[in-house]
């Protein structure tokens, strides 16, 4: 390649202010060619896992890190040998995006593979995933398997000199397989090599199925195998199972990503801001009869019509009629800063731990448009593709511990928020309706706020005006 450049790609900060991420997995080797917008890895940051596009065309000299190194924002993490060779300012610029940046990609990019890094766009023909040098050329795959032997080094490694065509034919390079994140940390949680899964999902797709089949096959050699005489011990379990009492005293699971920028936060909420809960059990049996009245509207048709649809709703309203708990704590400038927006988060668990992406301007949904967004916001993080941008801004969040049979809890803030509300297990109960006792559906609801700028009587009253729409929803109809 005449005048050519090694071009340094920088770890940017693909969110707000984050200082490191975690490299999941590099869709390019040395050797390989990229053009201007093509994905060439996957990161997982404290917020959300995200692709990476390298922003010009050339040749990949070296990986500076292997999968699974956390890297600094502003590292380089690969070495491209461009064309033409650019001018000095060019290689000295910051591959991170500034603060200003222009906003991410429109939705005309193509949904399965959109981009979510601020101030780098995408070539306006269709992109390739890792093109791949050709077959036939044994010296690129060459000088890839040397470069990969050093990635442990943190420098970039000289490209191999052109080595003689071997005699027999090379094999064409292995396609990457095709996986979601969560599926793809199922499998390395598990053990698993994608490679050797046979995908069942659409278009090739590994579905968590097919991993978890996986495991399955390799337990089932050892425990069809016959034992002659008294009952012997259990084999030990392969090593795509799971650790059990017996083979394994104790497991260290690196705390990093999502858990560790979660942890840090609710270190840092508790500590800060005094919480204060408090509690109130209600019966919800017309809100139950009214989530199944609403299934049947031609209004909510396609849409997902739940408990906790109305219990946000009733949120809102609350938040309506007391709009001071909508607020934050500003400790530099030591002013409260009350909100005239509502972005409600919903605490979300995924395969990469708890998440609380908001619906932004909840405030101004009517309800068939808030059902639209809890099922977006839920059907996005079970794919693990919520994007950092819709982790940001929330206000206020609702914590559903119900769905695991908790009756409630004592809910952590949310950083920058004053309130969160813990929604628990809605069951049948004996309750008082009517001067007699009859079998109802009943919850507690749990409010924890920060004492700092809700004081109890605040707190109170929106805890009480939840309670009071779920017990009566036509109160939706008269105070929303």
């Amino acid at each position: 390649m005449t005048n050519a450049s090694v071009r340094e790609f920088k770890m940017p900060d693909v969110g707000e202010g984050l200082t490191e991420a975690e490299i999941l997995k590099w869709y390019v080797q040395p050797g390989d060619t990229v053009t201007d917008g093509q994905v060439v890895c996957e990161v997982e940051t404290a917020k959300a896992a995200v692709e990476l596009p390298i922003p010009y065309d050339g040749v990949v000299r070296a990986l500076h890190f292997p999968e699974g190194t956390t890297v600094d924002v502003g590292t380089s993490i690969i070495a491209v040998e461009v064309a033409g060779g650019a001018a000095p300012a060019q290689e000295e610029a910051p591959a991170a995006p500034a603060p200003a940046a222009e906003p991410e990609r429109p939705a005309e990019q193509p949904a399965a593979r959109q981009p979510v890094l601020v101030g780098y766009g995408v070539a306006t023909s269709s992109t390739r995933r890792r093109p791949r040098k050709q077959a036939q050329d044994p010296a690129a795959q060459e000088a890839a398997s040397a470069v990969q032997s050093e990635l442990n080094g943190h420098g970039a490694a000289p490209a191999a000199p052109p080595a003689p065509a071997a005699p027999v034919t090379p094999a064409a390079p292995a396609q990457r397989p095709l996986a979601k994140p969560p599926v793809r940390k199922l499998a390395k949680d598990l053990g698993v090599d994608l490679a050797t899964i046979t995908p069942t999902g659409p278009d090739g797709v590994i579905t968590r199925d097919d991993v978890h089949a996986a495991v399955a096959a390799a337990q089932a050699p050892q425990q069809a195998a016959p034992v002659n005489g008294p009952a012997a011990p259990a084999a030990p379990a392969p090593s795509a199972a799971p650790a059990s009492y017996d083979s394994v005293r104790e497991t260290r699971i690196p705390v990093k990503g999502v858990r560790k920028a979660t942890a840090a936060a609710m270190v840092g909420s508790a500590f800060t801001a005094p919480h204060v809960t408090e509690f109130v059990t209600v019966d919800v049996t017309r809100t139950m009869k009214l989530v199944e009245e609403l299934k049947q509207d031609k209004e909510f048709a396609g849409l997902r019509v739940n408990p906790l649809l109305l219990i946000a709703k009733a949120l809102l309203v609350a938040i309506r009629r007391n709009p001071d708990i909508n607020a934050s704590w500003d400790e530099a400038a030591q002013e409260i800063v009350v909100k005239h927006y509502v972005n409600l988060g919903i605490a979300a668990a995924t395969p990469r731990g708890l998440i609380v992406p908001n619906i932004k301007d909840a405030h101004a949904k009517t309800l068939p448009e808030l059902a639209a967004s809890l099922g977006e916001l839920v059907s996005t993080a079970r794919e693990g593709r919520t994007s950092p941008s819709a982790m940001q801004g929330g206000t206020v969040t609702i914590t559903n511990v119900g769905v695991f049979g908790v009756d409630t809890g004592t809910p952590i803030l949310n950083p920058g928020e004053s309130a969160i509300l813990a929604v628990g297990a809605i069951k049948l109960q004996p309750w008082v309706h009517k001067g007699k006792v009859k079998p109802r559906q009943v919850t507690t609801l749990a409010l924890s706020f920060d004492h700092r700028l809700v004081d109890g009587e605040l707190g109170s009253k929106v805890l009480a005006d939840v309670a009071a729409v779920l017990e009566q929803p036509k109160r939706l109809i008269t105070w929303a």
